[in-house]
């Protein structure tokens, strides 16, 4: 029986962060190779028995040195993933067994590509220039200069401000700022009525879990965010697909999907649209709220790709025409700063605001203070506003080169955004497919089927403009189109 190595699998290069980067200075280069390894291990690159790379074949293809490998070869074998055969060499390891399963060994199970799929593995540790599916800025754009200043600031405070309990309405002054950045786009509101989130995928949960009944109808866009279907689809509801266009929302067809299905909520991400980067215009939005009255629908508007959107860029909110009558308005920092900063916030009636606080109190008491003080800080003494400018400046440089870029490979753009970090485009060829041949080769694609309310199979792909320069990333992804392409029409 002949053994199989690394050769046998796609292989990618080691990305190193940048020694000026903190990953750079807190990881050594042992770690990042066992890390590296064990990834490749867990999604089956590297499957039980075969074996692993030559100590001089690794440091050779990886750039480091044999003592490197050596050392990050004991590590797995000490962690269990691998065993050494004297004269053989390194062999990964089958995965042990419970006692009750040792008569029967279970079969290696393949990930199954579903809507938590995309975000399971932006948490694996796949490289950000791997990773062309990334839904976050990569290390060197995002806020972690005003992180950590506000970590400093945060550590200077007295101790005794610290000590009481977190409030489930959220830090008042973060809040009191919020209030001031909903001013600057026309919405009105209140301390009250301003309630601080884990991020916006709580605030979604939040209120579906309030309004939403197994069997309600709901209208999502189709594309649309792949973790907040999933949100929807766990609590049984109807997902009704919404239309887009390049212009936005597909109006006209709203109309006639409210008419038919009576929903209950509509939920839409209006300013930078994921995946499409679309922004919703001021007829659209209009016709919208007219709609939403007429057939009395809750309306959630996401608008977490906010401050994306420089200030020459003509938006109009659904939130500032309805001033928080009908519209539940979600934001986030997630995006802008970092992503493990886990702040966001809704605005909404004080009632609903109030309501929403006390379940959030019941299910998860509070957001971690400690975030949101970090947060505040960023917004107020770190030059958050000079932060934005910058990241809009170089995202207006890669946008256009990145587009080009793709677009030599044959993919087609659905639109041109005019401000943002995502593209939507058609690839021609089965992206469930494409994206499992990626993650065998160690890069990460955010494919159509995942932003489908009913995930239905599709050609399209979301790219992220931030992280998809790589010329080795790029240059596999031309040959596995020609290649998918060379077996006729996707399915």
């Amino acid at each position: 029986m002949t053994s199989t190595t690394q050769r046998d699998a796609p292989a990618s290069p080691l990305r190193l962060p940048d020694a000026g980067t903190e990953a750079g200075r807190s990881m050594s280069l042992v770690d990042q190779l066992v890390q590296w390894a064990e990834h490749r291990i867990q999604e089956h690159v590297f499957r039980p028995g075969m074996r692993m790379p030559s100590v001089r074949q690794l440091a050779t293809d990886r750039g480091v040195s044999r003592f490197t490998v050596v050392q990050a070869y004991e590590r797995l074998v000490v962690r269990g993933h691998v065993q050494a055969r004297r004269g053989a060499g390194f062999f990964v390891r089958e995965p042990a067994a419970s006692p009750a399963r040792r008569t029967k060994a279970a079969p290696a199970r393949p990930q199954t590509i579903d809507m938590g799929w995309l975000i399971r593995n932006m948490q694996s540790g796949i490289a950000a220039d791997m990773s062309p599916g990334f839904g976050y800025l990569p290390p060197g754009l995002c806020g972690s200069d005003l992180i950590k200043a506000g970590l400093r600031s945060v550590a200077a405070t007295s101790g005794m401000q610290l000590a009481h309990p977190a409030l489930a309405q959220g830090y008042a002054p973060l809040r009191e700022q919020i209030t001031r950045k909903l001013a600057e786009i026309e919405i009105a509101a209140t301390l009250a009525q301003v309630l601080t989130t884990s991020g916006a995928t709580q605030a979604i949960d939040l209120i579906v879990r309030h309004y939403l009944r197994p069997g309600d109808s709901v209208i999502v866009g189709n594309p649309a965010w792949s973790a907040q279907l999933g949100t929807l689809t766990m609590m049984g509801v109807n997902l009704v697909a919404l239309p887009y266009t390049p212009q936005g929302p597909d109006v006209q067809a709203l109309a006639g999907l409210a008419a038919t299905f009576k929903p209950k909520m509509l939920i839409l991400n209006t300013v930078l649209h994921n995946p499409t980067s679309t922004v919703l215009s001021s007829a659209a939005a209009y016709q919208i709220l007219r709609i939403a009255d007429v057939h009395d629908m809750i309306v959630v508007e996401d608008d977490i790709y906010a401050d994306f959107l420089p200030s020459g860029v003509q938006a109009t909110r659904l939130a500032s025409l309805d001033q928080l009558k009908r519209v539940i308005y979600l934001g986030s920092f997630s995006k802008m700063l970092v992503p493990n900063i886990r702040v966001g916030f809704l605005a909404a009636t004080a009632e609903i605001a109030e309501t929403l606080g006390n379940q959030k109190l019941l299910t998860s008491l509070a957001t971690p203070e400690l975030n949101e003080r970090i947060v505040h800080h960023a917004l107020t003494e770190g030059s958050y506003r000079k932060h934005c400018q910058h990241v809009h400046a170089e995202l207006d440089e890669l946008r256009a080169p990145v587009f080009k870029q793709l677009e030599s490979l044959g993919m087609k753009a659905f639109c041109r955004p005019q401000a943002g970090f995502l593209g939507w485009f058609d690839t021609g060829v089965d992206t469930i497919t494409l994206a499992a041949m990626a993650l065998e080769a160690g890069y990460l694609l955010a494919p159509g089927a995942l932003f489908s309310p009913q995930q239905t199979p599709s050609t399209w792909l979301r790219m992220n403009i931030a992280t998809s320069q790589n010329p080795a990333m790029l240059h596999w992804l031309d040959q596995a189109l020609a290649q998918l392409r060379q077996r006729g029409p996707a399915a």
